[in-house]
């Protein structure tokens, strides 16, 4: 079945695409894209969910509140973004960059103190630059590579251990007999004291490891959050659903393995 993800050609997700997929694969403009198309039953996909330095992908977030799929498995890659231009550091004017990867490298951008235009992605990033005099892109390797923008500053990230977390997207709901880890996103639908706390003691009690936590707006108005939850699945996990589902509504995301990579 092919895969969808975000393109164009040289993207981090196109190069985590193809060493878990080979050839198979299609490239979309935006992630909200690829979840339309898994959803639309055409193939999987493959997004990314969060990072070691920006956190959670907002359009990734969106597309599990607002659509029907489900997570089959994640795989953890290590990110470098360097500085790409046919001009010298002192004459860019202005950079190009996706959001997440201008985060990832906000100190080096703060350095500069120039101005950043945000895109769709970090191929999209190189696109522009070569259209535009005296600008740069903040982008990988192989986007600039495949568009001969020569790569002036290497590694600008703001960390040596920049992690983006990717996972598989689906339609049909697949879990393994011995998964590793759980997501749901739970909506409370009332904001009252103590709410949390009993959300989460549910897990406490069952001592079962949260992995991951983030509050996203529900759409419905100031003060109204659902939450997005990740959770190691230990003895008793199914319990911690069937127990959260009497406090709040819960929209199951899955229950998977951590990927292994084509050889």
């Amino acid at each position: 079945m092919t895969v969808a993800c975000l393109g164009p050609e040289g993207t981090v997700s196109h190069a985590v695409a193809e060493r878990l997929f080979g050839d198979d694969i299609i490239l979309l403009p935006t992630i909200r894209s690829v979840f339309a198309y898994v959803e639309d039953g055409k193939g999987d996909g493959l997004v990314p969910v969060e990072n070691s330095e920006a956190g959670g992908v907002g359009e990734t977030m969106e597309g599990f509140r607002r659509t029907n799929v489900y997570i089959t498995g994640e795989l953890l890659e290590t990110v470098c973004h360097h500085l790409a231009s046919d001009v010298g550091l002192n004459e860019i004017s202005v950079l190009y960059a996706h959001p997440q990867t201008h985060e990832q490298c906000s100190d080096f951008t703060d350095s500069l103190g120039i101005p950043v235009v945000h895109t769709a992605s970090n191929a999209a990033s190189v696109d522009s630059a070569l259209k535009i005099q005296n600008a740069g892109a903040l982008t990988s390797l192989a986007a600039a590579g495949l568009r001969d923008l020569p790569v002036i500053r290497r590694e600008v990230q703001n960390s040596s251990d920049n992690v983006t977390r990717f996972v598989v997207i689906s339609g049909r709901l697949n879990v393994p007999k011995k998964p590793e880890k759980c997501s749901i996103l739970v909506d409370p639908h009332s904001d009252r004291a103590g709410l949390l706390y009993d959300l989460l003691s549910v897990f406490r009690k069952r001592d079962i490891n949260l992995s991951r936590i983030e509050s996203r707006p529900s759409k419905r108005g100031m003060w109204s959050y659902v939450f997005f939850i990740d959770f190691n699945a230990e003895k008793g996990w199914k319990d911690v659903v069937d127990e959260l589902s009497q406090m709040a509504d819960i929209k199951n995301l899955g229950c998977y393995n951590r990927l292994q990579e084509r050889k």
